[in-house]
């Protein structure tokens, strides 16, 4: 299926690609901008305005994310996935209307996040605390949160560098 992504051109399938590999919700994705990505630290970081927990989000991007993201800058707009009007992004549905176009309907772009937790647990045996903070989800009581300050940074590079080797 990613092959099949790789070989179009089109924004959608780009910012599809990203989605996959970050294992991000869409609404973060299409709301991507530059200043929110350090390409020299290889992170990019979704404020907490933009994530469904409030709580700001660090990602870390692989190689194979950073090949996304490079032809993207050269569009020069605010957003890292520009939609068909100028320094807006992408449609919500634009990576649903895709995986209808390539015949593939029976896919959600929410079921690659799925499908990354199953295999972060199953396959490559991540830690459950590891494989949540990628997906920034919260864990354990409030208690447990008090005291668990780290987001794992660099385990959860290991994880998504692993991840992005399955993908490709």
């Amino acid at each position: 299926f990613y092959a099949d992504l790789e070989g179009r051109t089109a924004t959608a399938a780009k910012a599809l690609q990203f989605t996959i590999l970050t294992a991000c919700r869409t609404s973060e994705v299409l709301g991507m901008t530059w200043d929110e990505v350090d390409l020299d630290a290889r992170l990019w970081t979704i404020p907490a305005a933009r994530m469904k927990g409030g709580v700001a989000h660090r990602v870390p991007l692989t190689d194979e994310m950073l090949r996304i993201l490079e032809p993207m800058r050269a569009m020069a707009s605010d957003f890292v996935f520009e939609g068909q009007k100028r320094h807006r992004p992408l449609s919500n549905m634009s990576m649903l209307m895709l995986l209808r176009r390539m015949g593939r309907g029976q896919f959600t772009v929410h079921g690659f996040r799925s499908s990354f937790r199953d295999w972060a647990g199953e396959e490559a045996g991540a830690p459950r605390e590891v494989a949540e903070a990628a997906l920034a989800h919260q864990v354990g009581s409030e208690v447990e949160r008090a005291y668990a300050r780290s987001d794992l940074l660099e385990k959860r590079r290991a994880l998504m560098a692993a991840w992005s080797d399955v993908c490709v």
